[in-house]
């Protein structure tokens, strides 16, 4: 149950840090992306553009969420592992018996 409840929060964390980089990214990449070639004035659908820019940033969100998610789902079962490890070795080690010292 612990292992979940870590594997749980590393993805919580991952999904949360996808967003953020992909909400502070996507406009900059939206930006460039629509940029009209050569400085040339052009006329468009404001509306339609604004509706699809949206959309985008919201899709780039999700991605990003998501590959989040992964990446950290991987990087918490690497941690639950290795602490389950350590913690399996410790508890495995016991120390030599002694064997009582004879007197002369």
């Amino acid at each position: 149950m612990n292992a979940a409840k870590t594997l749980l929060n590393f993805v919580l964390a991952g999904a949360l840090l996808g967003v953020v980089v992909a909400s502070w990214l996507g406009p900059h990449y939206l930006g460039w992306n629509n940029e009209t070639p050569y400085a040339t004035q052009t006329m468009c659908n404001l509306p339609e553009v604004i509706r699809q820019t949206s959309a985008d940033l919201i899709s780039y969100q999700v991605i990003g969420g998501g590959a989040g998610a992964g990446l950290f789902l991987i990087l918490g079962g690497l941690f639950v592992r290795r602490t389950h490890q350590r913690a399996r070795g410790q508890a495995g080690q016991t120390p030599p018996p002694t064997e009582p010292r004879a007197t002369s």
